[in-house]
C-alpha cells in the first residue's frame, strides 16, 4: 500500500525573497486544507549545521517541499549528508508559484490530513518568523555546490578570501565553514566556469538555484579563469565582468 505523501514548509525566515503575505498565504492555505504538515524556520540554517532532522526528512518516504528552486533543496540537503530520494520527493516553487496552486497540487496527491482542530496559523507564523536572524549576525548565505554541473576545477577553493572550501579526503571541494561565508557575497559563483555554485538566498538566476540554460553555459567565456591571474586581477576583472552584464544581467 503506497505510503502517505508528508510535507514540508520552509519559510526561509532569514529573506524576503518569498514575500510575507505568500508565506502566510502558504500557512493558511495548509491549515485551511488541513493538510499535516511540518514547518522550518530555514532550510538553508538546517543545512549549514548539518542538523540531522533533514536526514530524517530524507529517509521518511514520499515528501513534498514546499520551499525554493528544486535544485537548490536538492543540494542542500546532499551538502547536509542527506541526500533526497530521486523518485517520491517534489519540490514545490514558493517563489515562483502561488500558494492556492501548490495546496491544490498537494491535495491532489495522498496527502496526510490533520486530525483534531486545525493549527493556530497566526502563532505558527510569529514563531516561525521570529527564528530570522538580527541585523547584523550572519545568515544563511553561503555556496552549495551543484555536484550534477561541478568538474571539481578548484577555482572556488583558490578564489575564497573567506576560508569557506576546503578540499575533502577524496580530493574534491567541499563547502566546509559555510559560516565564514560573508553576508551578500556571491563572488565564488561568479568565476565558477562550469555555473555550478548556488546561492539560495541570491535574487538572480542561475545563481539562486533556478536550472542552468543552455544561454548560461554559453556565456561561460564571461567567467574569470584563475590560473592565469593574480588575485587582484580577479577582482578587477570581477568589476570589468558586472559592469559588461549591466543592470538585469548583473545578478549572473
Amino acid at each position: 500500500m503506497p505510503k502517505t505523501v508528508r510535507i514540508l514548509y520552509c519559510h526561509c525566515s532569514n529573506t524576503d525573497l518569498v514575500p510575507a503575505k505568500a508565506k502566510a498565504a502558504a500557512l493558511k492555505a495548509l491549515a485551511e486544507a488541513g493538510l499535516e504538515f511540518e514547518a522550518v524556520p530555514d532550510l538553508c540554517e538546517l543545512a549549514a549545521k548539518r542538523d540531522p532532522a533533514l536526514a530524517r526528512l530524507a529517509k521518511g518516504g514520499p515528501l513534498r517541499i514546499i520551499a525554493c528552486y528544486p535544485r537548490t533543496i536538492r543540494w542542500l540537503f546532499a551538502a547536509a549528508g542527506a541526500r533526497l530520494a530521486e523518485k517520491g520527493v517534489e519540490v514545490l516553487n514558493l517563489r515562483a508559484d502561488g500558494a492556492k496552486k501548490i495546496v491544490a497540487k498537494l491535495k491532489a496527491k495522498k496527502t496526510a490530513t490533520r486530525k483534531g482542530s486545525k493549527p493556530a496559523t497566526a502563532a505558527l507564523l510569529k514563531d516561525l518568523d521570529g527564528a530570522a536572524r538580527q541585523l547584523g549576525e550572519w545568515i544563511p548565505w553561503f555556496p552549495v555546490i551543484d555536484r550534477s554541473l561541478c568538474k571539481n576545477c578548484k577555482q572556488c577553493l583558490n578564489f575564497c578570501l573567506f576560508g569557506v572550501y576546503t578540499l575533502a579526503d577524496d580530493g574534491t571541494v567541499r563547502v566546509e565553514h559555510p559560516e565564514s561565508c560573508k553576508n551578500g557575497c556571491p563572488a565564488c559563483a561568479r568565476v565558477c566556469p562550469h555555473l555550478a555554485i548556488i546561492f539560495p538566498k541570491h535574487d538572480g538566476a542561475p545563481v539562486n538555484g533556478a536550472e542552468v540554460s543552455r544561454e548560461d553555459l554559453s556565456r561561460g567565456d564571461m567567467r574569470v579563469g584563475l590560473q592565469a591571474h593574480s588575485r587582484a586581477d580577479i577582482l578587477a576583472a570581477l568589476r570589468e565582468r558586472n559592469k559588461a552584464l549591466a543592470s538585469g544581467d548583473a545578478s549572473k
